[in-house]
């Protein structure tokens, strides 16, 4: 069993202070923290880019109990579950692929952002989520705070003058933030491993079989686990966009919200990189999201319709060979007890070729979840 020492890794995310030289980073990264961490600059004030992204909790959201994360004001939610942050700087530039005729990087789970400074924008800006009327605002409150002076230090002194200049900087210094190595640690019991400083059970090292086999799992196939050529630890992620029929979460709230703000109500479809690129081709199609740390950032998918991680190895296990559930919300719970799997949100685009009938046995299936825990950063040989 993996041994985390969560006290270690928030330790690590909170010490990126003042002290360049201590912290080894830059002087633009040290103002991305004190931003990433500013619960003013929200609207109302109570919300920062870590209320969601917790760094005690391996960047995502503490409240595991709702499937998307609340904005600034409570009563309004998002209609996504949030990804945690790590690993995201690696993430490369959105691109269509043309060798392979794929949608590849990107940031959000849609790719709509194709840089980690342009997503950095956009929850200042969104009423689900830090609901600030205008880039102005933001600014003004950027100005306003105690670590004013490390802007114009970094930026210059007349780094406010121009509000969509000063704008894109703040971006720029919290993903300069993102790219430091609290966000990519590489500390799991895989890395251990990879690097000869430990051993795996006989469970874990099964578990990995199944994960590489392509007549089993075939996880690696869109999850790649092996170093690269230069020895850059794997990230188990291509980084393209697919549709594994998740079906919708009954639980989601922001079916309920206003029809100002969802006008389509419990009806709504989350057509994913297809909303953003315009192409039915592509509707239901979401980012293939890195496993590392998978066993500690539930729930998991776009909608957060899956609460456990063996709930979705079964998924990926069985989907295309249960029956449907009669009713199409029926949550993870009873769709376990019941043997079915509800309909797909988006039912076209479904990709049967790699999941959905990998007939794995339920030992293969714990074999493989017991892996997928060895990817858990902080471990401690």
């Amino acid at each position: 069993m993996n041994k985390f020492n969560a006290a270690a890794f928030l330790a690590l995310a909170l010490a990126l202070d003042g002290n360049a030289q201590a912290a080894n980073i830059s002087r633009k990264a040290q103002l991305g923290r004190q931003l990433f961490f500013d619960t003013n600059l929200s609207t109302p004030p109570g919300q920062a880019c870590a209320t969601c992204h917790d760094a005690g909790l391996f960047f995502r959201d503490p409240d595991q109990d709702v499937p998307t994360s609340e904005g600034a004001s409570p009563e309004l939610k998002g209609s996504r579950n949030t990804p945690t942050a790590l690993y995201t700087a690696f993430i490369p530039k959105f691109h269509f692929d043309k060798a392979e005729g794929l949608y590849v990087g990107g940031q959000f789970l849609d790719g709509r952002a194709a840089t980690l400074k342009e997503q950095a924008k956009g929850p200042f800006l969104n009423p689900l989520e830090m609901d600030n009327p205008d880039k102005a605002t933001v600014v003004g409150k950027v100005k306003q705070a105690e670590y004013a002076p490390l802007f114009l230090k970094v930026y210059g002194r007349r780094a406010f003058d121009n509000t969509g200049k000063a704008y894109d900087r703040i971006a720029e210094a919290i993903a300069a933030f993102e790219r430091t190595r609290v966000f990519a640690p590489f500390t799991s019991k895989y890395d251990y491993y990879l690097a000869g400083k430990t051993q795996f059970t006989e469970q874990e090292r099964r578990g990995r079989q199944v994960f590489e086999a392509g007549d089993k799992g075939n996880c690696a196939a869109c999850h790649p686990d092996r170093p690269g050529a230069d020895g850059t630890p794997p990230l188990f992620t291509d980084h393209t966009y697919d549709n594994i029929g998740i079906p919708k979460n009954p639980d989601n709230p922001f079916y309920a919200l206003p029809k100002d703000l969802n006008p389509e109500g419990s009806a709504f479809v989350d057509k994913g990189l297809g909303g953003f690129v315009k192409k039915p081709a592509e509707d239901g199609k979401f980012k293939v999201q890195t496993l590392r740390n998978i066993a500690k950032t539930p729930p998991y998918m776009h909608n957060g319709y899956f609460k456990t991680l063996r709930g979705v190895v079964d998924f990926y296990n069985t989907r295309d060979i249960k029956p449907a559930c009669p009713d199409p919300l029926t949550p993870e719970a009873q769709a376990l007890a019941q043997g079915c799997w509800p309909a797909p949100e988006m039912p076209r685009n479904v990709n049967h070729d790699e999941l959905g009938a990998l007939n794995l046995t339920e030992q293969e299936v714990d074999d493989l979840v017991a892996f997928l825990q060895t990817l858990t950063d902080g471990y401690q040989p």
